[in-house]
């Protein structure tokens, strides 16, 4: 987007849009995939429209398009991801706390991708990224192919009803707690690749920089089955959400110091991985039954859609009025709050005797 001469606080508003669409399109499919079943033909289908609707971003580039292109191709995109995440728990059945072992092959791909991305932009320029996010897009469709369609039987007869378990105070912690700390991400998932860019960093060192962050959390996935029954979820939640400020504040005082910036980067193990893990084992065990679909909808849209949103937001027009730093300090609050809400609202409720 900058290639294409947008401002900070044009692709603010543009990601904003892909985040918008995560709040709706979540819940519109997940209501679907719990009443009809199927969510595996969900998935496919969402995956191929999203596919094609991406596909506009080689037709135009003028801010009106794209923001129709990135709406579109978002509602499918952001249909995918809660039913693939009920899917697999169901699949796992009582082996929930197995999530991050399977997890950890989405933060490999992404590790192998930006690696090689890096490379490749400084070779080849920005604009061969569009086709190289087309073929992703139709490798991710395929694979959806050869995925077995698994119904949720657990607790199917004993669900209560939705509202009842909305209501309940560790739910609203939860939820809340989750999109306050996505919202801390903003700065970071839209605006950090051009902060070390502005701060003389070459962009293969930028893509290691992320690869090392993904790499982190795939070390982190490969524990956390083992850490979950241990030490039990709101502990590990709790320490997650006090690193996120503490990584927000580093990338705000020492981005010329690439050290801090590599230990920054790894606190993204925390911030992001055991965050995401606790959040979908908490969703499966407080959303039961024909309820799992739109828990994890609920999640999607609430965290990575409103939460995103409001990130990539606050991110554009602050980076515009104060700078950088001041995003990243706003990100750290977020943060912060994200740990008072979850210590206040969150209890022990799994113990960490339990494992599934």
């Amino acid at each position: 987007m900058r290639s294409l001469g947008f401002s900070e606080v044009d692709i603010g508003e543009l990601v904003a849009i892909m985040a918008a669409a995560r709040i709706v399109a979540p819940n519109v499919w997940g209501w679907i995939a719990d009443h009809y079943g199927h969510r595996m033909l969900i998935v496919r289908l969402a995956s191929l429209l999203a596919m094609l609707c991406f596909a506009g971003v080689f037709f135009g580039s003028g801010y009106a398009w794209l923001a129709l292109v990135m709406a579109t191709f978002s509602f499918f995109w952001n249909a995918s991801l809660p039913q693939f995440e009920a899917t697999t728990m169901n699949h796992l059945g009582d082996g929930t706390a197995r999530y991050s072992s399977v997890r950890l092959w989405g933060s490999i791909g992404f590790i192998v991708t930006v690696s090689g991305l890096g490379v490749v932009i400084d070779w080849r320029g920005v604009g061969l990224l569009p086709m190289v996010l087309m073929t992703l897009f139709a490798g991710i469709w395929i694979s959806s192919l050869l995925v077995p369609e698994r119904r949720a039987t657990r607790y199917m007869a004993a669900s209560p009803p939705l509202w009842s378990v909305l209501r309940r105070r560790e739910v609203v912690a939860l939820l809340f707690a989750c999109f306050l700390v996505q919202a801390s991400h903003g700065p970071y998932y839209t605006f950090y690749s051009i902060y070390l860019e502005d701060h003389g960093y070459r962009a293969d060192l930028i893509g290691g920089l992320w690869a090392l962050g993904v790499a982190a959390e795939v070390v982190i996935f490969l524990v956390m089955h083992r850490l979950l029954p241990r030490f039990g979820p709101r502990r590990i939640l709790l320490t997650a959400l006090a690193l996120t400020a503490l990584r927000w504040l580093l990338i705000a005082q020492f981005v010329d110091w690439p050290a801090i910036l590599v230990f920054a980067q790894l606190l993204h193990a925390a911030s992001f991985g055991i965050v995401h893990a606790v959040a979908i084992y908490l969703i499966h065990h407080y959303f039961t039954g024909r309820h799992q679909g739109r828990g994890q909808a609920l999640y999607s849209s609430l965290s990575f859609g409103a939460g995103g949103a409001l990130g990539s937001l606050y991110g554009g027009y602050l980076w515009d009025a104060a700078g950088a730093q001041a995003a990243y300090l706003v990100a750290a609050l977020l943060a912060l709050l994200a740990f008072a809400v979850a210590w206040r609202g969150i209890p022990n409720m799994l113990g960490a005797q339990s494992g599934a």
